[in-house]
């Protein structure tokens, strides 16, 4: 038995938005079902914290955020992550459905700062911040954890 009716979280990228560093959207589409039960709250930390799109990729190394130019743009990172740990709150969202491996939304893995592909064990600015605060956080490929939802 689902709840029905939740307010959820969603980066807007997993709802087609083209928000992505690279300008580009990757719609998942068990969203649609979703969207049915769920209020779903579309969010982007990047672009919540003032960065454009596009924008260079950038990784999650030392503890700081780099982009692939070699900026520090923790700063953005962190002020979007608060700007939507508001939203979060505002809503009473207890769960979060975001796009891994990213610097901002993954969660048990992100990026390895090296701009290689490799993986590390870590989250993103926003996964860590939500988690801490207690929400449920969900990738795109835990599919069978968002049709419990």
């Amino acid at each position: 038995m689902c709840i029905r009716d939740r307010n959820i979280l969603v980066s807007a990228c997993l709802l087609g938005v083209d928000c992505r560093y690279d300008g580009t959207g990757c719609l998942l589409p068990i969203l649609e079902e979703l969207k049915e039960r769920h209020h779903l709250i579309p969010i982007c930390p990047e672009a919540f914290g003032g960065l454009p799109t596009p924008r260079p990729p950038a990784e999650i190394l030392d503890g700081k955020v780099i982009n692939a130019e070699g900026a520090d743009v923790t700063q953005q990172y962190e002020k979007g992550a608060r700007e939507i740990l508001k939203l979060a709150r505002l809503f009473n969202c207890e769960a979060a459905i975001l796009k891994e491996r990213s610097p901002a939304c993954g969660f048990g893995k992100v990026h390895n700062g090296l701009f290689d592909g490799g993986l590390v064990e870590g989250n993103g600015v926003l996964a860590g911040l939500l988690s801490q605060e207690g929400l449920t956080i969900i990738g795109e490929t835990q599919t069978d954890r968002l049709a419990r939802l």
